[in-house]
């Protein structure tokens, strides 16, 4: 069986546990050991991270954990992030993606991602020089409108090679890479899509409001701040569709990305997070509740591209 066979159907995401500041919060390992734990044991046994999450420290956070569970029970996702490529030595892609494996611990990086598409596609070529040297099973690029995404495939496809995973910025308040056609290439060319901030950051979770801002001070407190009234009035519609299938407002965004095909990136820093996560995945939503989500979302008219990103076209 092929790694794309074995995956679970969500990703769970390590970005927090970097401490970088987007989040407002100091996550301690004491604290994350047992969300670890728990994953494992349901089964959510795919993690993503990057070097970018903190410079190396969401990568050395998971790698202890890592110490604790065989190889072929976890399968592990990272990053090169252009913008970094001059910490690195030539082959820039090499030399980080060496570091990243040995931040985490293991020999080879299951799926290895272009973080951006800055730069491209001179790095696509160059992870070609990657691939050859090292068992990368799966290769993706992220933030990659379809015009980049294409171009990354035919790269890897004249090297003999394969664009298996696709990871954008998609969730009820971002359909862009679905707008734009990037979710049907993918369909229709056997790539994986990865759906991260599909809450987006605790937005679309039921837990903040105008009662109940952002963490002062955090990234998404400037991002989402002067929305929060739209996105309480979102969350109340949604919470009345998850009360149809006894579910909490933030298991909903999850389904519904599962509904879509795609396969989304739950950041988790606490345990609930990871059970809500997992009884995520039993939901299974009408084309009616699907339609009632996409249409309430848009009715709320927030804008959520990050200032590292653009809007797919």
């Amino acid at each position: 069986m092929t790694l794309k066979d074995n995956l679970p159907k969500i990703a769970l995401g390590a970005w927090a546990w970097g401490n970088d500041g987007t989040f407002g919060d100091e996550h301690k390992i004491e604290d994350l050991k047992p969300i670890y734990e728990k994953s494992m044991e349901l089964g959510l046994n795919l993690w993503d991270t990057a070097y970018v999450y903190g410079m190396g420290k969401s990568e050395e956070v998971l790698g202890e954990f890592l110490k604790t569970s065989n190889r072929e029970d976890f399968v592990i996702s990272t990053k090169f992030t252009p913008q970094l490529a001059e910490m690195f030595e030539a082959n820039e892609v090499t030399s980080m993606y060496e570091n990243s494996a040995k931040i985490l611990g293991v020999e080879d990086i299951d799926i290895f991602w272009i973080h951006n598409p800055v730069g491209a596609p001179d790095w696509t070529k160059k992870l070609v020089e990657t691939a050859n040297d090292h068992d990368i099973k799966m290769i993706g690029v992220s933030n990659h409108n379809l015009a980049e995404i294409k171009e990354a495939n035919e790269i890897l496809k004249d090297a003999g090679l394969k664009l298996g995973a696709v990871q954008n910025h998609y969730s009820l308040l971002n359909r862009s890479s679905e707008d734009s056609g990037i979710l049907e290439y993918c369909k229709e060319n056997d790539i994986i899509f990865f759906s991260y901030m599909v809450l987006e950051q605790g937005a679309l979770s039921g837990k903040y409001d105008t009662a109940h801002p952002f963490p002062e001070g955090s990234d998404r407190a400037n991002a989402y701040g002067g929305s929060l009234a739209e996105i309480e009035e979102l969350n109340k519609a949604i919470a009345d569709i998850a009360e149809n299938h006894n579910a909490k407002v933030a298991q909903l965004p999850i389904a519904w990305a599962i509904a879509k095909g795609t396969l989304p990136i739950v950041g988790a820093t606490k345990v609930h997070h990871v059970e809500d996560a997992a009884d995520a995945i039993k939901i299974e939503l009408s084309d009616d509740e699907i339609k009632t989500m996409e249409e309430l979302a848009d009715k709320a008219n927030v804008n959520t591209i990050r200032i590292w990103e653009k809007e797919m076209k």
